[in-house]
């Protein structure tokens, strides 16, 4: 099967703390990967060591069988990738239109499947509020106009760190339902999120990190029904 990122025996410092140690992973075209592990244990420094935003100290990043490895985040981000990082990243002086089209462009094969009126109609919320600025909008508001600001991207990876984080259940429920609308799409996506349960429902496989070492790793349905695994590496009972 065809690799969009393939993560290889990845390290990554923060000073004298060695955060990731050796990981490895990959997802594939179409498919959903989940990233769970509790708090601290370098799942969001794992994305961002793949996306440039750190250096790697050891291993390698590759986009479609091609090296990757210290290249920067923008460099990424024109391969195909879109990401929603963990605290939204909105622009809150610019208005919900602003920050929308500032990232509308083609993805790399030159497709434009996702438009300013596609993520309007996914996010009616948002065409209520094009003239508002980021500032003003709610915190599930806010996080639907990252996710539609990382598919205007027209990616064929999404990456979502912590999408439900801080919200409301209601919202909680329609982001993850929007997740679901988009993985239908054939976007492959990367999910990292604190509700275990709702990860391993909307993905087809999974990986598990604690103190930055892989130590489960297979498909969803398994880690789901391994009540002994969930338990022991996240606190799931």
């Amino acid at each position: 099967m065809e690799t969009l990122l393939a993560v290889t025996d990845l390290h990554a410092r923060y000073g004298d703390s060695h955060v990731l140690r050796g990981v490895t992973l990959a997802v594939s075209p179409g498919r959903s990967l989940g990233l769970l592990g509790r708090n601290g244990m370098g799942k969001t420094t794992l994305i961002r060591t793949a996306l440039g935003y750190v250096t790697a100290a050891g291993g390698s990043v590759a986009w479609q069988g091609r090296a990757m490895t210290g290249a920067p985040p923008e460099k990424m981000a024109r391969l195909g990738i879109g990401y929603v990082p963990e605290g939204r990243g909105i622009f809150p002086n610019l208005s919900v239109r602003e920050n929308l089209v500032m990232t509308s462009r083609p993805g790399a094969d030159g497709s434009r499947t996702w438009t300013l009126e596609r993520v309007l109609a996914t996010f009616p919320r948002l065409a209520e509020r094009l003239g508002h600025g980021g500032q003003q909008l709610s915190g599930g508001e806010q996080q639907m106009l990252s996710i539609g600001r990382a598919l205007l991207t027209n990616p064929r990876l999404l990456i979502l760190d912590e999408a439900t984080e801080g919200l409301a259940p209601l919202v909680v429920a329609e982001i993850w339902k929007t997740i679901a609308a988009i993985r239908e799409t054939g976007i492959a996506t990367l999910i990292v999120d604190r509700n275990a349960r709702a990860v391993l429902a909307h993905t087809d496989d999974a990986v598990v990190l604690e103190k930055g070492v892989v130590v489960a790793a297979g498909a969803s349905s398994a880690l789901g029904a391994d009540a002994v695994s969930l338990a022991r590496y996240l606190g799931v009972s």
